[in-house]
């Protein structure tokens, strides 16, 4: 292409796109209005054009005149390299073979038809004249850039955000032809090569209407959202919900005369005379449910369960007559004599061995011979020592299993290990209030012996299930406590 050609056909054809733009304009058409469009891209290009596909960027700068009509131009920018050489230009000397960095920049001029510009997405088509411009690194091959136009075809949608933006996407079918004799792969045949764009278009009216069209699109700032904009807004800060006159002033109305109004009131129909909060609500000063007018026992403290008078409700879950709030052993047998403390006066054997010895050790725990399966027999020797241990909740309690001497030493650690895993697994299902923070199980096999194990009595006596005291010093504290009780500073039911 010689150049003056390059630089007329754009220009006349501007000029073109602009005069049969305006004559299809009706007199009485909007104002003329802006776009720009800020885009990055993919260039898809023909294999003769002999450089690889890239992605581009660039901008668009159009101007619609009509409702459906108006032009654009459009510049975009990449890097990019060669296939093969220089092999689609007539270059002297022959071609490298080697890729060779490009620097492409591709401009135009299109008329743009609108198809659907008031609906939210409007599909549009166009066509123009533009034209490629390659600038190659290596200056010694290829000294000047090199030019490639033609024809361009296109289409694209626009999607409405506001009024003055719109997301936009846009394709182009520049159709480039090399001027004749040009040798293969070129050849003289045109080609199409892919541009696709998408980005953000950003509006702008223009001409005497400017103020009024963007006062259109521009909604009028009502920072207190009460529907009375800031410029009328005699009170502004109005709380959300309130409803308000046209100044953008609070109507008071207070249906239930508590001196809240409706609009912040969230406890309408309040009963006459009740004291409320600022919300409307009757007022509750010690937060324990039961309001102000109606609490018979003002200030109780926090976390107390109260009644519908507002006073602590006593709580004693085991019938012993000591709230559970004061209850040291809150799970005692029914009918058992306690002390102040709730624990239980008289106790049984087993419990006089556990507060004595720290332990109580029980050998009519039985299993399936050579398993850890809890015979039936057993089970309610264990909901006896489980309801003592219940009443102990501060004892921290380890099940130790210990066998004879029968087996080898690691048979018998396994299976007490087991045996006395299944005894706590028993324990935790039976009784919620036992868990394993407090409660461990381990196995000891042969290796603490309490007999001799020659003799059947022996091995007898060494066939056990101990549940030890780990925190002792609690017990402590409990002979202490019964000691002074004792000597009459405690009290009973």
């Amino acid at each position: 292409m010689i150049v003056a050609r390059r630089q007329l056909v754009p220009a006349l054809l501007t000029a073109v796109f602009a005069i049969v733009a305006l004559g299809i304009v009706p007199a009485h058409a909007a104002p003329a209005k802006f776009q720009f469009f800020p885009w990055y891209g993919y260039g898809n290009f023909a294999k003769n054009v002999n450089v690889e596909d890239e992605s581009m960027f660039g901008a668009n700068l159009g101007m619609t005149f009509a409702k459906y009509v108006g032009i654009q131009g459009h510049l975009g920018y990449s890097t990019t390299e060669t296939i093969h050489g220089f092999t689609s230009y007539a270059v002297t000397p022959p071609p490298v073979p080697s890729p060779e960095e490009v620097k492409l920049m591709h401009y135009g001029f299109n008329l743009v038809v609108n198809l659907r510009p008031s609906a939210y997405v409007n599909p549009y088509v166009l066509a123009g004249w533009q034209e490629g411009r390659f600038e190659f690194e290596n200056e010694d091959s290829v000294p000047k850039p090199r030019y490639i136009n033609g024809w361009e075809l296109g289409a694209g949608l626009t999607v409405r955000l506001t009024k003055m933006l719109r997301i936009r996407a846009e394709f182009r079918d520049a159709l480039w032809k090399f001027k004749p004799g040009t040798p293969l792969p070129a050849g003289e045949d045109a080609t199409d090569n892919q541009f696709y764009t998408a980005g953000l278009e950003f509006s702008f009216p223009s001409g005497s209407n400017d103020d009024a069209e963007v006062a259109a699109v521009v909604a009028p700032v009502d920072s207190d959202n009460d529907g009375v904009p800031d410029a009328q807004d005699q009170c502004p800060g109005t709380p959300p919900g309130t409803t308000v006159d046209a100044r953008g002033c609070p109507i008071t109305t207070d249906a239930d005369n508590d001196g809240v109004p409706d609009a912040q009131d969230q406890c309408p129909n309040t009963p006459a005379g009740t004291v409320v909060d600022a919300r409307g609500c009757p007022k509750d000063t010690d937060n324990d449910g039961v309001p102000d007018n109606l609490d018979e026992c003002a200030n109780t403290p926090a976390g107390v369960a109260v009644d519908a008078k507002g006073c602590p409700q006593m709580v004693d879950a085991d019938n012993d007559g000591v709230p559970d709030d004061k209850d040291l052993c809150p799970f005692t047998p029914a009918n058992a004599k306690v002390d102040k403390d709730g624990c239980p006066i008289t106790l049984s054997e087993r419990e006089i061995e556990l507060l004595d010895k720290g332990r109580i050790t029980e050998r009519n725990i039985h299993f399936e011979t050579a398993k850890w399966d809890i015979l039936p027999e057993s089970r309610p020797v264990l909901d006896e020592i489980g309801a003592i241990l219940i009443q102990w909740p501060r004892l921290r309690i380890e099940v130790g299993g210990h066998c004879d001497a029968r087996g080898s030493d690691a048979y018998n650690l396994d299976l007490s290990n087991k045996r006395a895993a299944a005894v706590l697994d028993y324990l935790v299902s039976k009784y919620p209030s036992i868990t394993r923070d407090q409660y461990s199980a381990k196995g000891f096999g042969e290796r603490v012996p309490v007999a001799t194990n020659k003799t059947v009595e022996g091995m007898a006596q060494n066939r056990r299930v101990e549940f030890k005291v780990l925190n002792t010093e609690e017990l402590t504290k409990e002979r202490e406590r019964r000691r002074l009780m004792q000597q009459g500073e405690g009290g009973g039911r």
